[in-house]
């Protein structure tokens, strides 16, 4: 019970339920091994009754919470249940810092006693909590008995904002969408020109892109992983995206370099035809070998006055975190991609060793920084683009929930990071053996100190140049799922962060970007937490598939029972595109890779009955004019659908739009698919360039559905 009670107090839960009614207890040394990760020593019965002793004398004498939060527009002001006579003082945020220079008061109407002197402090600020301005704050406590303590006060709109109407959009994984300008994968100038396009020529208000975080580099004989879901850092955007034309310096290049750029751009012509022409796979590791010369070449141009004063402002504006990442992939170009490997003074991005090493390698930290502003300024050109297109939204941008253990995240902010632990999911109906990621999760302790400071900035960060952004795994917000490195992923425990700090952190900076945010709300949510989001004005995500009456009859869910805060779609990377779950093609890919739990016909009829339940609803809805031998039909049918529901948002999969069968991830394989890898191609399999698809009859066909008539009311076009 002792480990119980001092587990409940870090936040940690000792068991979880994988369904209804059922409860699993957590392994106790996963327990001992979580708090442990947590700077809590439980490593017997002594060392438990003595954290448990000093945690709760701790708690006790405790005047604030690591956070407070203040929803400006709700209506009263936050009991903090202080003793009589607590004096609060307030050191206002600057430009996202507490400026310790910008300071006021304000007390708590129910205990002040009056003003007590404070050598840091500027003239009072006697405002009611309602004046307070939007931002995070430094809250001091000061008791009558003496007692003192700080905290992150934010103060938040009660709601992110939200969209202005009824849109719908593009999804699509970026890499996989090649024009016949590509270097052999998709890039930012591919982005431009699909949000150009459906913009002015659809109508559409949003492109949904997958996550453009910078990746690990591979290393010789072992290729970097291709996922974009286990990138080195999330907070800056991986240069590979780059359109190497679009650079201005590029133009001006001459002589010997021009030459060596032509055969460059020549070769990106041979990878691009590799995978268009012959089928072959996205190779990330070629493209970025040829777009890092050519951007070696394009840098040595001097930066015009203008230029150089624009990318001084960036250097300032990112400051030390710019400077790390920049700084890791430098060390990484000589010791490795692994930093856990280097030289000992080097794994500490703090120590004097790591400061000489920066210096000596001065050039290649500027060409890291160089490429990370040139990135951002092609993603804020896509942004701005996007918007003169008529988008309401424009580019949807996406978090990953993680970052790779060994990348430059974890190096540069590795006190954050729960050090031997993985962040997954439990066991449940849909995967009884659980997952784990390989992504080490932040410890809310120690980001709570923080004043949420790299949460704040990834933040600020990806919401530069974006319209929206979709949380991954939005439930990590709450509580995440720790697995002990080496443990099997069903010994995990769930761990608790601070939910409403953590929202009320995200309503903030999407306030001050304007942007609104959606949450991927798929797989085990617990009770409650989809109620918080909607009521921040964060959207879910809807898939047609998973709609079904789960409470009640277990059967689809009709349209009018949807509900209106989220992103409506028929299928994500994660799943079979529709034309291929309509057909049972998915069942047959998974048979052929071991991946069924269940024999073949046996699955092959679940899922059959399954997609002809849907089908009977659309027709019974008149939304299946076409008939159900027309593939093409019961796809329309499908997005006449989602628009027939309340959704705010409804995103048609891209590759749906041409009939590719090919899912883009197929979790639970490695080696044994492409995942990440395929170019978008048609019912053939034969893969296209963004001008065939935009071109394409069977695209044009669906995207009839969302015409004036059908867009608003989801009739049959």
């Amino acid at each position: 019970m002792s480990l119980d009670r001092l587990a409940a107090l870090h936040g940690v839960a000792t068991a979880f339920s994988p369904s209804e009614g059922v409860s699993v207890p957590v392994p106790e040394p996963t327990v001992v091994a979580v708090l442990d990760a947590l700077g809590v020593d439980a490593t017997g019965d002594a060392a438990v009754r003595e954290a448990l002793e000093r945690g709760e004398a701790e708690a006790e004498a405790r005047l604030l919470p690591p956070a407070v939060v203040y929803w400006r527009e709700d209506e009263g002001t936050p009991d903090l249940g202080l003793p009589k006579g607590t004096v609060l003082r307030l050191a206002l945020e600057e430009d996202g810092r507490p400026d310790p220079e910008d300071c006021g008061q304000v007390r708590d109407t129910d205990t002040a006693a009056g003003n007590r002197a404070g050598a840091d402090l500027c003239p009072p600020w006697e405002g009611p909590w309602s004046d307070l301005p939007y931002g995070v704050h430094r809250l001091t406590a000061e008791a009558l008995d003496g007692r003192t303590a700080r905290s992150t006060l934010v103060v938040a709109p009660s709601r992110a904002p939200e969209p202005s109407g009824r849109s719908y959009g593009f999804l699509v994984q970026l890499y996989s969408l090649l024009s016949s300008r590509s270097w052999g994968m998709g890039d930012l100038g591919d982005l431009t020109e699909l949000a150009t396009w459906s913009g002015r020529a659809l109508g559409a208000g949003f492109v949904q892109i997958n996550p453009l975080h910078a990746a690990l580099p591979g290393a010789p004989g072992k290729p970097a992983d291709p996922s974009p879901y286990r990138p080195s850092s999330r907070r800056f955007p991986d240069p590979v995206h780059l359109r190497v034309e679009d650079v201005p310096e590029y133009a001006y290049v001459s002589g010997t370099a021009r030459a060596r750029l032509e055969e460059l751009r020549r070769a990106g012509a041979t990878l691009r035809e590799a995978v268009l022409d012959r089928g072959g796979l996205i190779d990330r590791d070629a493209v970025w070998a040829l777009k890092r010369e050519a951007l070696e070449l394009v840098g040595r141009v001097p930066l015009g006055p203008g230029r150089r004063a624009a990318y001084w402002d960036f250097l300032a504006g990112q400051g030390r975190a710019l400077e790390d990442h920049a700084t890791w992939n430098a060390l990484a170009e000589v010791h490795g991609a692994d930093w856990h490997t280097w030289p000992e003074g080097l794994r500490d991005p703090r120590s004097a060793e790591t400061a000489r090493a920066r210096h000596e390698l001065l050039d290649r930290v500027d060409f890291h920084s160089r490429l990370a502003w040139l990135t951002d300024t092609q993603l804020e050109a896509a942004d701005r683009v996007a918007r003169e297109s008529g988008m309401g939204i424009g580019i949807v941008h996406d978090l990953a929930v993680g970052v790779h253990p060994a990348g430059a995240d974890t190096w540069a902010q590795g006190e954050v990071f729960a050090s031997g632990m993985s962040a997954g999911a439990p066991p449940d109906a849909f995967n009884p053996h659980g997952q784990d990621w390989g992504l080490p999760p932040w410890r809310p302790d120690t980001l709570a100190a923080s004043g949420y400071a790299p949460y704040r900035g990834l933040l600020r960060a990806l919401l530069r140049h974006a319209g929206a952004l979709r949380i991954d795994h939005v439930m990590g917000l709450f509580r995440l799922w720790w697995v002990p490195v080496g443990s099997a992923p069903t010994e995990g425990a769930y761990v608790r962060y601070d939910a409403e700090a953590m929202l009320a952190v995200l309503v903030l900076e999407a306030h001050r970007a304007g942007a609104v945010i959606l949450g991927e709300d798929l797989g085990t949510v617990e009770p409650g937490v989809r109620e918080a989001l909607a009521r921040r004005g964060v959207l879910g995500t809807s898939v047609l598939w998973f709609e079904r009456d789960w409470a009640g009859t277990g059967r689809p869910l009709p349209p009018e029972s949807w509900r209106e805060g989220c992103l409506a779609t028929a299928t994500t990377h994660d799943l079979p595109p529709t034309a291929a779950r309509l057909t049972g093609e998915h069942v047959e890919l998974r048979d052929r890779l071991g991946l069924l739990a269940q024999p073949l016909e046996r699955e092959r009829t679940r899922e059959m009955a399954d997609v002809a339940e849907w089908i009977g609803l659309l027709r019974g809805l008149g939304l299946l004019p076409e008939g159900t031998g027309d593939e093409e039909g019961r796809i329309r049918a499908v997005h006449r659908f989602l628009l027939r529901t309340p959704a705010r948002m409804v995103g048609v999969w891209l590759p749906d739009a041409v009939g590719d069968r090919r899912p883009q991830n197929l979790p639970g394989t490695w080696d044994q698919y492409p995942n990440w890898r395929l170019p978008i191609a048609d019912a053939e399999g034969r893969p296209l360039t963004l001008e065939e698809l935009t071109a394409s009859p069977r695209l044009h066909s669906l995207m009839e559905v969302f015409g004036p008539r059908g867009a608003s009311a989801g009739e049959p076009r």
